[in-house]
């Protein structure tokens, strides 16, 4: 029986801000450990599974569209090549997703070498971090032996605490889910922990595709109607499976557990006693960091005097705690978080304050990722921006014009072959061209060392919007 993992990356993290940004979600940054992003952990740890008598097939990841390519970039970086990524054309919760996920595992399984009743779907969220690999796969196998027999199986992590930011499942006896609960106070919360009975709601999973199916269109045909609708309408776009944009649009938003999981009859639930955390939070992030011996998280170009309980990260530049206690810090190129371990919850506050008052620091970062590399901003003020642009050998940027702004690029280090209205050159270190307002350009490297180049842009508006693009490798 294969076992096909199913990777969900829909998610923002907003209340790890200003690191997590909506086009820079919290799965891609590698928030324990030094290179490998949350994401890429995942999928490592679910691709070098040693489960017993079980096909581990090509892992499923699905997606919202703004993320795509850094996705893909991801899989890339760690040898995951033949990975389906399953784009969402709008975000509508884990039981839409899941059934996404689904349908393409019954289309993979379809036209391989097995059967559509053969394929066990282990649904996992992105950003989880799962130390204890070997109760991981425990768990897994005793699972998958109940999900052959049709059960819906989730993992329940074994509490080791009163958790308020967790809901929690009651087991009953032969693995039998007896109750979901919601996220409780802190009173019901020691309650949960002392009875023995109740284990943490992971949000992992494991089932068989078939049998998910089945229990959705059970229980929720309207949502099982509208994903099989905007799955059969798909298209594949580069490594991306595209779905139908309008018919997803009327599928309602449903968790798993809601849509199917608490209706259903065949829910079961498996308990993981390994060390698990779903970094929700920056104060979740200090608990299971390794501490000083002041009990200090420093990570980054930090210095810490007299200060103690803290978790300070630096991005760009030094940062200096002195005399201060249980605070996180937190910076970045373009803003800074100062708080009180206890109000981690809160910073989705100010991303909602910094949405409302029309900024973009909730957006992206200064550096912000492509398909063909990536581009930092240096300086902006009135009428003119400043980048640094990086561009991958052998990629080449879209052919496009700008109705507001001149650009002058000046090549830092490598080879740029640039076409600028009709003329096409070869620019190589120091030498540079000029771009008027409405003139069709394009960049490429040709080379086999990365391009750097600085963009100087003037004009009365400098959004990342005016772009008119007339080709474009990438599908944008």
């Amino acid at each position: 029986m294969n076992i096909i993992p199913v990777i969900l990356s829909g998610g923002v993290g907003t209340r790890l801000w200003p690191l997590s940004r909506a086009l820079c979600a919290k799965q891609c940054l590698p928030l324990v450990d030094k290179t490998l992003s949350l994401l890429q952990q995942t999928v490592l740890r679910v691709t070098e599974l040693k489960v017993p008598m079980r096909h581990l097939g090509e892992p499923i990841v699905v997606c919202n569209e703004d993320h795509r390519f850094l996705i893909a970039q991801q899989l890339q970086e760690i040898g995951v090549t033949q990975a389906s990524i399953v784009l969402e054309p709008k975000g509508r919760n884990t039981a839409p997703a899941i059934a996404l996920a689904a349908l393409e595992a019954q289309h993979i399984s379809s036209s391989g070498a097995g059967t559509v009743e053969d394929s066990l779907l282990l649904v996992l969220p992105a950003d989880h971090v799962i130390r204890d690999v070997t109760a991981f796969e425990a768990a897994i196998q005793q699972a998958a032996t109940l999900a052959k027999d049709n059960a819906l199986v989730t993992f329940g992590v074994q509490p080791t605490r009163p958790e308020t930011g967790y809901g929690y499942i009651r087991a009953g006896d032969d693995f039998a889910v007896a109750e979901f609960v919601e996220k409780p106070d802190a009173k019901t919360a020691q309650s949960y922990l002392d009875s023995g009975d109740y284990l943490w709601n992971s949000g992992m999973f494991l089932f068989k595709a078939a049998a998910f199916l089945e229990e959705l269109t059970t229980h929720r045909a309207n949502i099982a109607n509208a994903v099989t609708a905007a799955y059969q309408a798909r298209s594949e776009d580069m490594d991306f499976v595209r779905i139908d944009a309008d018919a997803f649009a009327a599928c309602p938003a449903e968790s798993i557990d809601y849509a199917v999981m608490e209706p259903t009859n065949n829910a079961k639930v498996v308990p993981y006693a390994g060390d698990w955390s779903d970094i929700g939070a920056w104060d979740a992030l200090y608990d299971y960091a390794d501490k000083d011996a002041e009990q200090n998280v420093l990570l980054g170009d930090v210095m810490a005097e007299g200060s103690s309980n803290c978790l300070v990260r630096s991005e760009s530049r030094l940062v200096a705690a002195v005399g201060v206690n249980n605070l996180v810090i937190v910076e970045t190129a373009d803003a800074v978080l100062v708080m009180h371990k206890d109000n981690a919850q809160d910073v989705k506050k100010i991303v909602e304050r910094i949405q409302v008052e029309g900024r973009e620091e909730h957006l992206r970062h200064t550096t912000v990722h492509r398909p063909w590399g990536r581009y930092q901003v240096l300086d902006s003020g009135e009428r003119f921006l400043v980048k640094r642009i990086v561009v991958k050998p052998g990629q080449k940027l879209s052919l496009q014009m700008h109705y507001h702004r001149a650009e002058h690029w000046v090549v830092v280090s490598g080879t740029a072959k640039v076409q600028n209205g009709d003329q096409e050159m070869i620019l190589i270190e120091n030498q540079s061209t000029y771009i008027p307002v409405g003139v069709i350009h394009a960049l490429e490297n040709p080379g086999k060392m990365p391009l750097e180049l600085v963009e100087v842009q003037s004009g009365s508006y400098l959004s990342e919007n005016d772009i008119v693009r007339f080709g474009d490798e990438y599908g944008r």
